[in-house]
């Protein structure tokens, strides 16, 4: 009985863990037919969901936060071909927009909202770091640099005496009655 409503239980997660992607996938490609981007001050879209109809495939429209319809914005006519239709704006200021298309037979392709930043200054670095002269100097910690003999024996002798110390503390707490 206690198997069986874990089977159960586990089957339903199964099966809604399944549906989920395509749940989403399904969402995100009804929620516009366009796809909006920027570079620098310049907007431009492109969408597929246009036929052309007397000619023309449709109008795109850039609206400023101020404007409230597809009138109001900066309209251009989309131009392309059957597979994919784009417009594009250019000289456009910093500040958010919303993009609408409207295909030639009045449907609205899609609306979509975009934010235009100020163009940052370019960087000029004028430090360089040199290249190694010698290449990578990997591997153990001394084959970077030679020690001398003073140093090895220094080494040598902090290792022996913590090897020492090390065996001490263990024998006396095997047998807690010596010192």
């Amino acid at each position: 009985m206690r198997n069986s409503r874990l089977l159960l239980r586990s089957g339903l997660t199964l099966a809604a863990a399944a549906t989920l992607p395509a749940a989403l996938a399904g969402s995100s490609a009804a929620v516009s037919g366009i796809s909006v981007s920027t570079t620098g001050s310049t907007v431009s879209v492109v969408t597929s969901a246009c036929t052309q109809n007397n000619g023309a495939w449709g109008n795109a429209s850039l609206l400023s936060s101020r404007q409230a319809n597809f009138a109001q914005g900066r309209q251009v006519a989309l131009s392309g071909t059957t597979v994919s239709q784009s417009a594009a704006w250019s000289g456009i200021s910093p500040g958010t927009y919303t993009v609408i298309v409207i295909c030639s037979n009045g449907v609205t392709a899609g609306t979509q909202s975009v934010i235009v930043s100020r163009p940052s200054a370019p960087t000029i670095s004028s430090t360089s770091t040199p290249a190694p002269s010698r290449g990578v100097m990997g591997g153990i910690g001394g084959a970077a640099r030679d020690y001398g003999p003073l140093t090895l024996g220094i080494g040598a002798a902090l290792v022996t005496s913590a090897v020492v110390a090390t065996a001490w503390f263990l024998r006396r707490r095997s047998k807690p009655y010596r010192f």
